[in-house]
Order: C-alpha cells, then structure tokens, then sequence
C-alpha cells in the first residue's frame, strides 16, 4: 500500500507517494532540502539551478556509493573463493592422513 508525505523543501511543500515506510519518505525529502539549502547558501541564485547541483552532487555520492559496494563484493567473493579452497585442501590433507595412518 503507498504511503502519503508531505513535505517543505525550500519552502515549497511536497507530497511524496510511495511504498516505503513514511520515515524513510520524510529523511529521502529532508535529505533533498538540505542538499538544496546548501547549494542555495552556497551562493545559486534560483531553485532550479540548485536542484540541478543537489541531483549531481547525490547522483556522484550514489555512483560512489555503488563502486564501493561492488568492490565489497568483489571482495568479499574472494575471501569465499578462498575459505573453499581451503576448505577442499583440509579435506584433501584429512584423506592423505586417513590413508596414511591406515597403511600402518
């Protein structure tokens, strides 16, 4: 079911509709004001020129944001190739040992 918020963002008021939860809604639109406050203090002189910046400034840390986490995967998909390689050569020294210890 969506959800319904309203909220200011430069002093204009917004509805949000939506399925994520509503405080979620409320920091994406709290988020967003104060992107575009912080481009408006910086010295813009409209709103659309500050929500333009706003948009490139989240849309690089979401592009970073995405690198980052795929390295991570990369990563960590590593460290699992690596533990069952591991894995494989314990099992592997357990039956030279099994065999060897029967051969007694």
């Amino acid at each position: 079911m969506a959800n319904r918020v309203k909220f200011n963002i430069c002093g204009e008021e917004y509805t949000l509709i939506a399925e994520e939860s509503p405080s979620y809604m409320e920091r994406v639109g709290k988020l967003v004001d104060s992107r575009m406050s912080e481009v408006l203090n910086g010295g813009s002189n409209s709103r659309t020129d500050a929500a333009i910046l706003a948009a490139v400034n989240i849309a690089d840390e979401l592009l970073k944001a995405q690198e980052s986490a795929e390295n991570l995967r990369r990563q960590i998909k590593t460290y699992v190739d690596e533990a069952a390689q591991a894995k494989n050569e314990i099992s592997e020294l357990k039956r030279q040992l099994f065999k060897a210890q029967n051969r007694k």
